[in-house]
């Protein structure tokens, strides 16, 4: 009888104790966000990525009363924002803006200061196309034409705004693909590309709309293929790599949000349907489209195995990049 009372206490005393962190969270997603919130880009101010990012935090801060503070923190290919997300408080209060090298660092280096398994997923907010581009006066007038122009004159050279972006990888991966011998040259950041890339001093570029797009509507480059799985908006007359011939240089350039694991889940979930309120919004499609983006919202549960697949299809990346 004794034994069965005691093993009673304990139940009851576990429920009382599950049941009061359940409050407590319940609770802390009620008044949160009481404070600013941090939200670390992993690249510089004014870049592509910022402004995107601004572009849903100025609403952000307007629907959910707070100022969310956007820092830039570039370097080290994202390493030095990420580490310093994963390193914070799991409270909701700092958020790292998240992109394809949250899984690319993890393929490509190691002894990483941060894991994957450091963050969680919030919303993604925004895709971004990337642009096959060559020089305006370049005799390639599509990407099976430029392969047959870089077969023929091997040691062509290609701009690379950075190892292990999302343009840089899909550079790659069509190196491969194609089957053809050209060389990288490498830039700090995508814009550096543009003059050499128009003066002709580099054969070929993937590059970032928010880079590209200016320089085609200007006539000064062409746009061969958007490497995204679905023609743009932006310039719909463009075909997708995989209408050009090439499928598996496919890549999608998004961003989106992540916290560090043990971030309340009900301060997720209110974080995340923020974010997919404002990016429905005309102001937040606006200035995503100003910056060279689309609207891309994912909620959590969905970024997550969004994440998942993606993480496949780079792995595949990789893979064929060290052979």
């Amino acid at each position: 009888m004794e034994e069965r009372i005691q093993q009673f206490r304990r139940a009851f005393l576990l429920g009382c104790t599950i049941l009061g962190l359940a409050c407590c969270s319940l609770a802390m997603a009620q008044t949160w966000p009481a404070r600013p919130v941090r939200v670390i880009v992993p690249y510089a101010a004014g870049g592509v990525v910022d402004v995107q990012t601004r572009a849903v935090t100025i609403r952000l801060a307007n629907d959910l009363g707070q100022p969310f503070v956007v820092e830039a923190k570039p370097g080290a290919s994202g390493n030095i924002a990420a580490e310093l997300v994963a390193t914070s408080p799991a409270d909701g209060y700092t958020l790292l803006v998240s992109a394809p090298f949250l899984i690319n660092n993890t393929l490509l280096e190691s002894n990483l200061r941060w894991k994957p398994r450091d963050f969680v997923p919030v919303a993604r907010f925004a895709l971004s196309p990337s642009y096959f581009t060559v020089p305006a006066n370049s005799p390639a007038n599509s990407v099976k034409e430029f392969v047959a122009l870089a077969k023929a004159k091997p040691g062509l050279q290609w701009g690379d705004g950075g190892a292990g972006s999302t343009q840089s990888m899909a550079n790659e991966m069509f190196r491969v693909v194609a089957g053809i011998q050209i060389e990288p040259v490498m830039y700090k950041g995508a814009p550096p590309v543009v003059p050499d890339l128009v003066n002709g001093l580099v054969a070929m570029a993937i590059l970032p709309s928010s880079v590209a797009v200016p320089q085609i509507r200007a006539g000064k480059l062409k746009a061969l293929a958007n490497t995204s799985d679905k023609r743009s908006a932006q310039l719909p007359g463009v075909p997708t790599i995989a209408e050009a011939g090439f499928p598996e240089v496919t890549v999608l350039s998004w961003y989106g949000f992540h916290v560090p694991a043990g971030t309340p889940r009900e301060v997720i979930k209110r974080l995340s349907d923020a974010v997919g309120a404002a990016t429905a919004t005309e102001e937040v499609l606006n200035r995503l489209g100003a910056a060279g983006g689309e609207a891309g919202y994912l909620a959590e549960a969905e970024f997550d195995t969004f994440m998942r697949n993606d993480t496949v299809r780079w792995e595949k990346f990789a893979k064929a990049i060290r052979k």
